[in-house]
């Protein structure tokens, strides 16, 4: 467990609840399921099997639906649930073998965590809550202030330290607890349903805020959203949960052109895939990219900003650029087939046989 590019890694994790999961564990690992567990032995299967790899200064996104595992799942790898089975590293260190001072070690200087429903200390003051985590080491307001201060400023909270959380919007609440992850120093982000609780523009505010942030300070964030459209904006390695396994992981533009499952085919079919898909993802690699083009485009553009941009005219072909090279060519008709989900994109002489 000692690839740089991996912060954490999860390995063969289970989670059972009920009174005898030792038990119930062989049952699952004989290939029962989770309906049959709680129908049979009244016991309830949270997670099955999880392996995942959460990379170095990126955002992995874990989503599913009600009852899926993913809440259970962000909750081991600070150990405020204990596993049934498995293993969880960080850094190189399996954290079920943690005594009480390593446990807390990393919860308050390695980890931090915001919650759904903000989480904030009622009689604390904005300031004060952003500078949790110093005050529980010792610190006193003085020595922290200007940190906790300059996270508040970036979240957009000048001004609003001495005010206390009830005097402010869901929103700039929210913020807070951003503000407060921020102040820790803590390398490694874990956000739990965080912005779920907001009203739809600001929701998009914070999305916005939390690239931004992400683009300027690469911490490691396990992001959890049962909205496909928030953990296509934010995901740079999406894991889809059903029942508590693993249904597929990946990039999440080759999940979306590549479903591997049904029920990911289900997921993404009522996705906006002009707005979601990057030319990098349906473009020709290749750095060989002359000839006659109708102009350049960016290998992020979004598959709708050509769309606009070539007025639909499926005929044009567009040089693809990335720092300034050269990448690829995206041509307009691969675009269009790019836009039809796979199930429906089949070839048309097999679509034929099959009606």
């Amino acid at each position: 467990m000692t690839d740089t590019k991996t912060k954490i890694s999860i390995r063969n994790l289970y989670k059972i609840f009920g009174e005898n999961p030792e038990v119930a564990l062989q049952q699952v690992k004989d290939g029962m399921g989770k309906t049959e567990l709680q129908e049979t032995h009244n016991h309830v299967l949270g997670l099955n099997d999880i392996n995942i790899d959460i990379e170095t200064g990126k955002s992995t996104v874990i989503m599913g639906l009600s009852g899926s595992g993913k809440s259970t799942l962000i909750r081991h790898l600070n150990r405020l649930i204990e596993p049934t089975s498995g293993e969880v590293w960080v850094e190189g260190e399996n954290i079920l073998e943690f005594g009480e001072a390593q446990l807390r070690h990393l919860r308050q200087r390695r980890m931090s965590m915001v919650f759904q429903k903000f989480a904030l200390l009622p009689h604390r003051t904005v300031l004060q809550n952003a500078g949790l985590a110093p005050s529980i080491e010792g610190q006193n307001e003085r020595k922290y202030a200007d940190e906790a201060r300059k996270w508040l400023d970036r979240v957009g909270l000048q001004g609003q330290g001495d005010q206390y959380p009830h005097q402010l919007s869901g929103g700039m609440q929210q913020r807070v607890g951003i503000a407060r992850a921020l102040t820790s120093n803590s390398d490694i982000m874990l956000m739990d349903e965080a912005f779920s609780a907001l009203d739809p523009l600001i929701r998009t505010d914070m999305q916005n805020l939390l690239n931004e942030l992400q683009a300027e300070l690469q911490k490691t964030v396990v992001f959890i959203t049962h909205d496909l459209d928030e953990a296509l904006k934010l995901a740079d390695h999406l894991v889809i949960l059903k029942d508590g396994f693993v249904v597929q992981q990946g990039e999440p533009q080759h999940i979306l052109l590549h479903p591997a499952d049904p029920y990911i085919e289900d997921f993404v079919s009522d996705i906006n895939r002009a707005r979601v898909l990057r030319v990098r993802s349906v473009m020709l690699k290749t750095p060989d990219a002359h000839g006659e083009r109708a102009g350049e485009i960016d290998h992020d553009d979004t598959l709708e900003s050509v769309i606009a941009r070539s007025e639909g005219d499926t005929a044009l072909s567009y040089r693809v650029m990335k720092d300034g090279k050269p990448v690829g060519v995206l041509d307009m008709r691969k675009l269009v087939r790019a836009l039809v989900p796979s199930a429906q994109s089949e070839d048309p002489e097999s679509a034929r046989r099959s009606g």
